[in-house]
């Protein structure tokens, strides 16, 4: 199962153009594209959202982890940055996982936090590896196809893809400040194709569940 998730939404414009361009409706625009590409290749796709709306960080991860097996992509406008150009980036976890023994006793008789919370900030850690793999093969692919784009992933702390239980990245195309829209626009068939060769190399349709 592949997941697009097109950011932003609803009152959450993303980066704007001087020409009144959002990149929410690029993205949106993007997923379409992508989900259509991918399907005719055999993949089965959900969209975290499908139309003007703004579903929560959490809802969109949540979305991703009801699928056993799948793969999250996250679609993003730069506000700035060579047009043109596209960067990958996977989840960098800054600090070490958290040991169990640095959680706080509770008082007798007092119920204990729960846990969960931390667990759902903490569901990517064990992907990050798989996600960067991932992030890399995207990267070189969107490297040969888009010009001017760097030959490697980076690992940023992008929000939604923190609580996704599976192999995630993000996926940044440069930028809003286009003097016409259909200059981003143009851009939909050679980003979907990358992706899909990417998928192909780290999971093919065929496989599994992604059938």
């Amino acid at each position: 199962m592949i997941v697009l998730n097109p950011a932003h939404g609803g009152t959450d414009p993303g980066a704007r153009g001087e020409n009144g361009l959002a990149e929410k409706d690029v993205v949106l625009e993007y997923a379409q594209v992508v989900r259509a590409t991918l399907e005719a290749a055999g993949y089965r796709v959900v969209m975290t959202r499908s139309d003007d709306s703004n579903p929560s960080y959490d809802d969109r991860d949540a979305m991703a982890n009801e699928h056993h097996d799948a793969i999250f992509i996250s679609l993003h406008v730069a506000s700035t940055g060579t047009i043109g150009t596209v960067r990958t980036y996977y989840y960098q976890f800054w600090t070490p996982f958290p040991a169990a023994a640095s959680v706080p006793q509770t008082p007798a008789g007092v119920a204990p936090p729960s846990a969960g919370l931390e667990e759902w900030d903490e569901a990517q850690r064990p992907y990050t590896d798989r996600s960067r793999l991932l992030a890399d093969l995207m990267q070189a692919q969107l490297a040969q196809s888009f010009s001017g784009s760097p030959a490697a992933s980076a690992g940023v702390e992008v929000r939604e893809l923190r609580s996704v239980a599976a192999p995630a990245i993000a996926i940044e195309i440069s930028s809003v400040a286009v003097p016409d829209e259909n200059v981003l626009k143009a851009f939909d068939s050679s980003l979907s194709n990358c992706i899909t060769r990417t998928l192909e190399a780290f999971r093919p349709a065929n496989a599994g569940e992604t059938k």
